[in-house]
């Protein structure tokens, strides 16, 4: 179990996949968005083998390596979208969801997530206990080096603007989340660019969604990362980041500003 911390109190501080039923995977759809990432999907995708997942789509966005080939070599689909952003990677994968999936995961392509908790964090959502999930990236589960200081300053910014604003404690703004196809739909997902996951968790508050957190480790990538490795990177994703709090904050129904 992760150490004693202040997390939220709707953090789930189980002992990860030790205590996650193995449900039945094939309705389960696991995204990846990705750009130049060839090199890491060969060492990913074998670790989805025996999972006996119903879906893998590979947002590939704009590739000039491998990407797609190597994807498409271990069985996933691929949707090719030629603008540059996360969500529009992340959009362009869902449009090609089968139509018996039922709960979407979200992992990196770069190895910073460990997909063999995907059991534990689809869990939740199967027992009809929450309708999200987000791993949150906790200190004592944290590989060293995973998240640089400006990452980390503008994560906790994030969710200290989200309590702000709408009195919920979210600990972190984990990419690696869970989250029922139902759900998603409701949500109406708009951000193409860095602004994906903070709109998914404010969203999930507008819309009264049953959200859960689950410390989860998180892995430093064994390639730069295009957003926390540069300084252009990260002003980039915290003005998508700020500016889309902004936008979702103004037209909250109800709000005066």
């Amino acid at each position: 179990m992760p150490p004693e911390a202040p997390y939220p109190p709707n953090t789930m501080t189980v002992s990860l996949a030790a205590n996650a039923p193995m449900y039945n995977l094939s309705t389960v759809a696991v995204v990846i968005p990705a750009l130049n990432e060839a090199d890491n999907l060969r060492i990913l995708m074998p670790r989805f083998v025996g999972m006996n997942l119903g879906q893998i789509v590979v947002g590939d966005n704009g590739s000039t390596d491998a990407t797609a080939d190597v994807a498409r070599e271990f069985g996933a689909t691929v949707a090719n979208v030629t603008d540059r952003g996360y969500g529009a990677a992340c959009h362009a994968a869902l449009q090609q969801l089968n139509d018996d999936i039922e709960t979407i995961i979200f992992v990196n392509a770069d190895l910073t997530d460990d997909v063999t908790l995907i059991p534990a964090m689809i869990a939740p959502i199967h027992g009809n206990e929450c309708d999200v999930v987000i791993g949150i990236r906790v200190p004592p589960l944290r590989g060293q080096g995973s998240m640089s200081i400006p990452q980390q300053f503008g994560d906790k910014l994030a969710v200290l603007l989200i309590r702000l604003a709408w009195d919920v404690d979210y600990y972190d703004l984990g990419p690696y989340r869970a989250i029922s196809r139902k759900a998603l739909d409701q949500i109406d997902m708009q951000d193409r660019a860095y602004g994906w996951t903070i709109e998914l968790q404010i969203r999930a508050i507008q819309e009264n969604l049953r959200v859960q957190q689950l410390p989860v480790p998180y892995h430093r990538s064994p390639t730069p990362s295009r957003i926390g490795g540069t300084v252009r990177g990260v002003l980039r994703a915290g003005w998508c980041i700020l500016s889309t709090w902004w936008r979702l904050w103004r037209n909250a129904p109800g709000d005066e500003a």
